[in-house]
């Protein structure tokens, strides 16, 4: 088994920390998010671990001692979405972990030995243009839609993909990318046209466990949520 983390964006929204520091990499209760991600995983058994970067990519260059980890630059991180970062890393997507860096886990939510692909997801009140998973009552997932909502389980940028739909995933992704037409495309678009070739499940959560980071604003809330579940 082994890990994705998907570090190369440049986290604008989160300026002016992230004008000299990769949005991964802003400390989050006392430790960069990434370097979280990375000690559950090990925590979990997980030993390969796969680092995406883009911007500031030198400022990646110590987890390679601290943690072992392989690491590899995406030079177009400015210019199209995470398709194609998924695309330089397809070679390790079978039984693997994929996962956004700049998600702040606030425990260890990493399964071993997952039976099938996984969404890992927790519920979300009020949102607005979010993925909504839709699955069935043994969690089966059948569908993603793209809109508002309340109550429903979304991406959460945190997955797991078996070998049978990593291969599977691999044909997809060279196929589009490979076409040229993909620069308006996220790699879940390739989830979501293709989910009824896929075996994979909901893993929920709880609302506590994870947390997207997008803003200052967010980072506050973060913080002072984590401080009330001490």
């Amino acid at each position: 088994m082994r890990a994705i983390l998907l570090a190369a964006g440049m986290g604008t929204r989160l300026r002016p920390l992230t004008l000299t520091t990769p949005k991964s990499l802003v400390q989050v209760n006392g430790k960069p998010m990434l370097e979280r991600q990375i000690e559950y995983l090990k925590q979990t058994g997980v030993e390969e671990i796969i680092v995406v970067t883009g911007y500031l990519a030198e400022k990646f260059d110590y987890l390679v001692d601290k943690y072992n980890v392989k690491l590899v630059h995406n030079d177009k991180y400015d210019v199209y979405n995470n398709i194609y970062t998924m695309y330089l890393v397809r070679d390790y997507l079978q039984d693997a972990y994929v996962m956004d860096a700049d998600v702040y886990l606030h425990r260890n939510i990493f399964i071993e030995n997952p039976k099938s692909s996984l969404y890992l997801s927790a519920k979300k009140d009020d949102f607005k243009n979010e993925w909504i998973i839709k699955h069935d009552e043994d969690g089966k997932v059948y569908d993603i839609e793209i809109g508002d909502g309340s109550d429903d389980y979304i991406l959460c940028g945190i997955s797991y993909w078996s070998k049978e739909d990593g291969t599977y995933i691999v044909q997809k992704l060279e196929e589009v990318v490979e076409s040229g037409d993909f620069s308006e495309l996220y790699w879940d678009n390739i989830v979501k046209d293709n989910i009824d070739k896929l075996n994979v499940h909901l893993h929920k959560i709880g609302s506590y466990d994870s947390f997207e980071i997008d803003s200052v604003e967010d980072l506050e809330k973060v913080e002072e949520t984590i401080a009330s579940l001490v």
